[in-house]
């Protein structure tokens, strides 16, 4: 494709558009500052709605990224939930091509399953702000941004899963040893979540109501703390997504 210039004089390339899919399972859990950054890096981006939009028709190696957001229900329950098995169908098949692929909570699991690793209950719910430790492959990766001597994450999920066959650890938490991996060139998953704005954050506080009193958890506390840490994680969790972008040539 060419674009004609004002003088009709030159002609120039027009660099195609990068494309991201981005599946959401709750409106308020969104792409956070990654959404700025996708733009900033040329990407149209557009969000599925998993349980209401049909993944089915999706070609699955098609988008230059495919993001897959968090979620308050399990990777495994199916049976509640069937559009699950379609958004496992699509990553499996994203996964097995290489292409591009980020997993953030809920996402993160459902990639684990898609490669063939065991998804379940973990030990408690960990909700709150709180550092990652990093492997030495981790401090090696984009996530040296998210380095306990840099920044703290927020953690929200009760749920955990075995490392996929053939992927990298590359974090942890105290409560949970699985907080991200690597997969293959292209396959990045995140336990945690990296991509929050603590301006953001009211809306989970507001949905999550029951969740957090059921977990003892104090809405001003989290507040207090999503104010006073989420700034940095801004900053950090853009720079982590900005290396990994250009690793994978986008």
């Amino acid at each position: 494709m060419w674009r004609v210039s004002r003088n009709d004089t030159q002609q120039e390339p027009v660099k195609p558009m990068k494309t991201a899919l981005v599946i959401q399972h709750l409106t308020f859990e969104d792409l956070g500052s990654f959404g700025p950054l996708l733009s900033q890096r040329g990407f149209a981006w557009r969000y599925l709605e998993a349980g209401i939009d049909d993944l089915t028709s999706l070609v699955p190696d098609e988008p230059d990224l495919v993001v897959v957001l968090g979620g308050p229900i399990g990777a495994y329950e199916e049976d509640r939930y069937p559009f699950l098995a379609d958004e496992l169908c699509l990553l499996e098949r994203r996964l097995a091509a290489d292409r591009p692929t980020l997993g953030i909570c809920l996402g993160a699991q459902l990639m684990a399953r898609a490669l063939g690793a065991r998804v379940y209950p973990g030990p408690a719910k960990e909700i709150g702000w709180k550092p990652l430790h990093l492997t030495p492959a981790g401090r090696a990766s984009p996530l040296a941004h998210l380095d306990d001597q840099l920044t703290s994450v927020l953690h929200w999920h009760g749920d955990t899963f075995d490392l996929p066959a053939g992927a990298t650890l590359l974090a942890s938490s105290d409560l949970y040893r699985h907080q991200a991996f690597t997969w293959g060139r292209g396959a990045l998953a995140f336990q945690c979540h990296p991509e929050v704005r603590s301006r953001d954050l009211e809306r989970w506080f507001i949905g999550n109501a029951f969740e957090l009193a059921a977990a003892s958890r104090s809405v001003p506390e989290l507040r207090a703390d999503s104010l006073r840490l989420g700034p940095t994680l801004e900053r950090q969790g853009v720079r982590c997504l900005t290396d990994w972008l250009a690793q994978q040539g986008l």
